[in-house]
């Protein structure tokens, strides 16, 4: 992707083309720069005392394109994102690829806060390397990124100093639920542990929803109490729910009340999530027209009911953020609700209402 005129604008790059072909330096999936080049490069502007932002972009639950289309669609999938991400940084630096669905880049002009995001507002919002379709045979997948990123010399003296900023702001993105960016600022993210953040698990998430859960009586109380919990952990800005009548309702906003008779023609499983709502108009037309009405972009419902019963109602997570992707764990904490909020009906037989 990158040819020899391109790196030679820069000394290091123009250097090692000295004795190597151009190739020799390039991720040969991606046709971005290798890590060992990448990191060289890096390690050269500190060397030099040259101001610049270095970032990592991380794909989002990558590991799942692979799985559902064959690593042949992923790699085709990688090398577009790769090759979006040189386009995008033409004229302010280089991409590399650090290793699997991590690519790096270098930025050398954008270095003050306001300039790096305004820079990574643009990246995310230009259709040209995340939050995008990248169109293959037979598929179409969505994807997002995750970035990290800090400035020599103002956020680390060193490389090793300014690599470990990195993967804080980083850790702290994925934390918040990917498919966003950090921009590390001392005063908010010295104190990260990432030991402490990776640790975090389903399982302490689970744990919290039933202790508030159980807390109150009253179902919907409970879900009121539990609401909060989900929306630190998830995001939210709201609760959704319907009970056997369908009519929509939320836990949070007042006078919320609006008819989805057609709800049930939407599940094919326990769960069902999208972040194109064309796929709920085709089964589902008056859902449909509350979701747009209410400019909802990312979707999430989940089947309240027992097995082979039919759905006392549905826990909905209906949100207006640009094509948000729903993850697993987020998925199986709804998913988990929903099972307390059943088996609290088949107990107490009381109804969503």
């Amino acid at each position: 992707m990158y040819t020899r005129e391109q790196l030679s604008r820069y000394p290091y790059f123009d250097g090692a083309l000295k004795g190597l072909d151009v190739s020799g330096i390039l991720d040969p999936l991606t046709g971005l720069v290798s890590r060992q080049y990448m990191l060289g490069f890096a390690q050269s502007l500190i060397d030099a005392g040259t101001p610049f932002t270095f970032g990592m972009l991380d794909l989002d639950n990558f590991k799942f394109i692979n799985d559902d289309y064959g690593h042949r669609v992923g790699d085709a999938v990688l090398a577009s994102v790769a090759g979006g991400l040189a386009g995008f940084l033409e004229g302010r630096g280089v991409a590399g690829r650090f290793g699997g669905d991590e690519l790096l880049w270098i930025n050398l002009r954008d270095r003050e806060y306001a300039e790096k995001k305004a820079f990574l507002a643009r990246l995310y919002e230009s259709g040209q390397v995340v939050r995008r379709n990248v169109p293959m045979a037979g598929c179409d997948p969505f994807i997002t990124g995750t970035v990290g990123c800090a400035t020599f010399p103002d956020d680390a003296p060193d490389f090793d100093g300014l690599f470990a900023t990195i993967d804080k702001a980083l850790y702290r993105g994925k934390s918040k639920g990917r498919n966003c960016y950090i921009i590390y600022v001392k005063e908010k993210h010295a104190d990260i542990e990432i030991h402490r953040i990776a640790r975090r698990s389903i399982c302490a998430s689970m744990c919290n929803v039933v202790r508030m859960f159980e807390m109150v009586p009253g179902l919907k109380n409970k879900l009121h109490s539990v609401t909060p919990v989900l929306i630190d952990e998830l995001r939210l800005t709201d609760l959704y729910y319907t009970g056997r009548d369908r009519v929509l309702r939320a836990i949070r906003a007042q006078g919320v009340e609006e008819a989805v008779p057609d709800i049930d023609n939407l599940m094919g499983d326990e769960v069902f999530t999208t972040n194109a709502l064309e796929r709920v108009r085709d089964h589902s037309p008056a859902f449909y027209g509350v979701l747009k009405r209410r400019e909802v972009e990312s979707l999430m419902v989940v089947r309240v009911g027992m097995e082979n019963t039919p759905a006392d109602g549905y826990l909905i997570c209906a949100e207006p953020r640009s094509r948000r992707i729903w993850q697993e764990d987020e998925c199986a904490l709804v998913y988990f609700l929903a099972k307390l909020v059943a088996a609290s009906i088949r107990i107490g037989g009381e109804a969503l209402h």
